[in-house]
């Protein structure tokens, strides 16, 4: 054995002791999906009824962009404890995904799934708001003939009203803009108002801009965002993410990422891993070709089957 590997396997061991150590739910909010994979796979080889470590496995995979992966765990969760309203909310999230990637007809095949696990997760828990605002979101997206309803969307906003009037106002906002009507807008701005200044609905108001052309006004969502109450959300991520696509302000968003990763705060919709990928986007579209290399292999530190960044790596060393 070499010096230099005296020196590192203390650290790897470390390293694995710490993962083995946290739990499972923190280490996917810290974006270390190598060390979730590691630790959710022993329990499940321990346990293989142990349904919510399938969950957390589905969720995981869902992280990493494996569709097939996450559905194949989603369904394990679901199928040990099917009444659990939660693990038929993410089956259905990563039938969504997989549907997207795929042809069409099984993307069809697998819309359909996508309706019954939201319906049977909102059927097994009416208080499950997440489930109600993806079920809703189902019924603005999808066509006719595969089930969608936007008189069933509104139904479900009106079912969290009472409960959450932000998130009614964000549904509301959201079948509004689909029918075109000119109160989206106001009912964005709602959800911001009822909510409390939360950013997660000034990214939205943000989403909306971007859609509609006004680039400023997305600017100045965007700033009003990080001012914002951050409740498990992460608006520099998003932010950063809508300067990259529309080419604006690349300088800001990648003071926004830094921070993001420096604060150590990272959520689960927004992992550090998948953060270094997208500071990595961001640079090299400042010309920064070794920054983004970085960049890329920080995030596959974290996630070693991340594609995007390999692909990305691959790319910039050609």
């Amino acid at each position: 054995m070499t010096l230099r590997s005296l020196v590192i396997l203390p650290v790897l061991l470390i390293s694995l002791a710490q993962a083995l150590d946290a739990p499972p739910e923190q280490l996917l909010r810290s974006g270390r999906a190598d060390d979730a994979r590691r630790v959710l796979n022993a329990a499940v080889d321990k346990n293989p009824s142990d349904a919510q470590a399938y969950n957390l496995l589905a969720r995981m995979y869902f992280q990493l962009e494996m569709w097939d992966s996450s559905l194949r765990m989603a369904e394990k969760a679901a199928n040990l404890e099917q009444g659990n309203s939660d693990y038929h909310l993410w089956l259905g999230r990563a039938a969504g995904r997989k549907a997207e990637a795929s042809n069409p007809f099984t993307a069809w095949s697998l819309a359909r799934k996508v309706r019954a696990e939201f319906e049977r997760a909102v059927a097994l828990n009416g208080e499950n708001l997440s489930a109600r605002s993806d079920l809703a979101e189902y019924y603005l997206e999808a066509p006719g003939f595969l089930g969608g309803d936007k008189k069933k969307a509104r139904e479900q906003g009106d079912a969290v009203k009472s409960k959450d009037p932000a998130l009614a106002s964000y549904i509301y906002a959201k079948l509004a803009e689909k029918q075109g009507a000119n109160n989206a807008e106001e009912q964005y701005k709602n959800a911001i108002k009822e909510s409390g200044n939360q950013s997660r609905y000034w990214i939205e108001l943000a989403h909306f801009y971007r859609r509609a052309g006004r680039l400023a006004e997305m600017d100045s969502a965007i700033a009003q965002a990080m001012a914002g109450i951050h409740e498990d959300s992460a608006p520099e991520y998003e932010g950063a993410y809508l300067f990259l696509r529309t080419n604006r302000n690349i300088n800001n968003a990648v003071q926004m990422l830094r921070r993001y990763l420096s604060n150590n705060t990272a959520s689960e919709d927004a992992p550090a891993f998948r953060a270094h990928y997208l500071l990595g986007e961001l640079l090299l579209k400042q010309g920064d070709k070794k920054g983004a290399a970085d960049q890329y292999r920080s995030c596959l530190a974290l996630a070693s089957e991340f594609h995007p960044a390999q692909d990305a790596l691959a790319r910039l060393s050609r």
